[in-house]
């Protein structure tokens, strides 16, 4: 023990000198994403290990992910998207998580970023914006916000919100310049499936909440009919995806119909409740 106080800076100068990039680990959850795996562990090929959380893929995505040495499959059931993630953030044993869907592809920019990242000790997560993919083609606007991806094992909590799933940070989120892209290439039936069950949970959660706990967007779907009308305009015209050609029409119809099924999820439950 030193009286010049060197015992207390070496160990603080020897974490500093750990790369960044050796302390993320990257999160994905998964169930049947042979589709979309692919790409996006292509672009975590710099991270040491890679956690995906499976509940149970009856496709190739097991075996597509069984060929990245970096890649460990947990199989766990799933309850929640919620209960995954927390279970996944469990297993991580660096103090950074980067945590993403099986259908977020990194931008080249935004592996640079991450690597260069020199967070303050305040700092407890970062938010990346998103470009949405239809196919591999960009298109120039989404309804899809900027999510916080990357933060700290120890100060990071889900929860379900409706039919999705929100992580909790305690502590600074900064923003990340470059984009994440979003580019879901599964069949158009899986999307069909999938949103009539997005749809019964966000009318559920909907239906149960106080109103005045919800934000703008929750308060204009419980209102069921205007949803629909609103994300066709706004989607189409304000958002630009008009200019963007057939891909701009296939998402804003997406949006469109995803809306009409949580509009129907609510008039049928109010319907029911009123005869």
């Amino acid at each position: 023990c030193c009286s010049d106080g060197s015992v207390v800076r070496e160990p603080y100068r020897l974490m500093a000198a750990i790369p960044m990039r050796n302390n993320i680990t990257p999160l994905i959850i998964t169930c049947n994403e042979a589709a979309n795996i692919r790409r996006t562990i292509e672009k975590l090929l710099w991270a040491r290990r890679i956690i995906v959380v499976d509940s149970g893929s009856t496709d190739e995505t097991i075996s597509i992910l069984r060929t990245y040495s970096q890649v460990e499959v947990l199989n766990h059931r799933f309850v929640d998207f919620a209960s995954q993630c927390n279970f996944g953030i469990s297993q991580v044993t660096t103090t950074w998580v980067l945590s993403l869907d099986a259908d977020y592809e990194l931008s080249d920019e935004l592996v640079s970023e991450l690597q260069s990242l020199v967070p303050g000790a305040t700092t407890a997560g970062y938010r990346a914006k998103f470009i949405y993919r239809v196919y591999g083609r960009p298109l120039r606007g989404t309804l899809y916000p900027p999510r916080t991806v990357l933060y700290r094992k120890d100060q990071a909590t889900y929860r379900n919100e409706g039919h999705g799933h929100r992580v909790s940070v305690r502590g600074a989120i900064l923003p990340l310049a470059a984009p994440i892209y979003h580019d879901d290439r599964k069949s158009l039936a899986h999307w069909f499936a999938s949103q009539q069950r997005y749809a019964r949970q966000e009318a559920e959660y909907l239906l149960s909440s106080d109103r005045s706990a919800l934000d703008r967007t929750g308060r204009i779907r419980l209102a069921a009919w205007p949803a629909p009308l609103a994300v066709f305009v706004y989607t189409l015209l304000i958002k630009g995806c008009l200019l963007d050609g057939w891909p701009g029409w296939f998402y804003t119809l997406q949006r469109v119909l995803a809306e009409t099924l949580i509009a129907l999820e609510i008039i049928d439950r109010r319907l029911a409740r009123d005869r």
